[in-house]
């Protein structure tokens, strides 16, 4: 039997890299990324939209480069390592129940392709005339309009629970988030936070990101 010749070899493999995964190996992965979010669910909701109770944030339509980054900090420990982060606790459990690359890439796929769902507006007390001079800091990682910069790791806030907001930069401000050296962005989101200098200033910028318009498709939920 004749070998394959380099060239057919090569020729298969560009085809590959060209079009990707054939239609049934993309069908595969995603229902199984849906089964592995039955167990996330519970805490987020079955449409990923959190539930404040639960001290899970929405998370339906979040870059699917970022869940698998965050996951990651989850399960080395690099996030979520300090006793008072008591959901990010959790989610080390969690992240850790995924065996695989490809499951924890399945999982963050199938959260990145849920239609994004806002909730409404909880913290109070905010400016948000104050909060859009303050967010100029915030806008070279998050985005001018929060739509979120893969290039440096910042994810989108216009969908995010302010609540959960409120939470970690409150979590950056203590060393509960962010003082691991191998989390680079949590580290530079601890620095950042340093920047608002009390929770009044913190429901500030939360106030001017409410005001931000969402992404395309996206619509305002009032429950959790």
């Amino acid at each position: 039997m004749r070998r394959p010749s380099a060239l057919l070899v090569l020729s298969s493999l560009s085809v590959l890299f060209v079009f990707g995964p054939a239609p049934e190996t993309r069908a595969q992965d995603a229902k199984r990324g849906a089964e592995l979010f039955h167990l996330c669910q519970q805490c987020h909701g079955s449409h990923g939209q959190g539930s404040h109770l639960a001290l899970a944030p929405s998370i339906a339509g979040l870059e699917q480069w970022y869940v698998e980054a965050q996951l990651h900090k989850f399960r080395d420990g690099s996030r979520a390592s300090h006793f008072d982060d008591l959901a990010g606790m959790r989610m080390r459990g969690m992240a850790r129940w995924l065996k695989s690359e490809d499951d924890l890439k399945s999982v963050a796929a199938h959260v990145a392709a849920l239609p994004p769902a806002r909730s409404a507006p909880s913290v109070e007390g905010g400016d948000a005339t104050k909060g859009a001079a303050l967010y100029g800091a915030c806008s070279g990682c998050h985005g001018v309009k929060g739509e979120g910069v893969q290039a440096v790791g910042g994810s989108s806030l216009t969908h995010t629970s302010d609540w959960y907001l409120l939470t970690q930069l409150k979590n950056f401000k203590q060393g509960v988030r962010g003082s691991d050296a191998r989390d680079v962005t949590g580290t530079a989101m601890r620095g950042m936070s340093m920047l608002l200098a009390d929770e009044q200033a913190i429901k500030d910028v939360l106030a001017y990101i409410s005001t931000l318009a969402p992404a395309a498709g996206e619509t305002a939920q009032g429950g959790e």
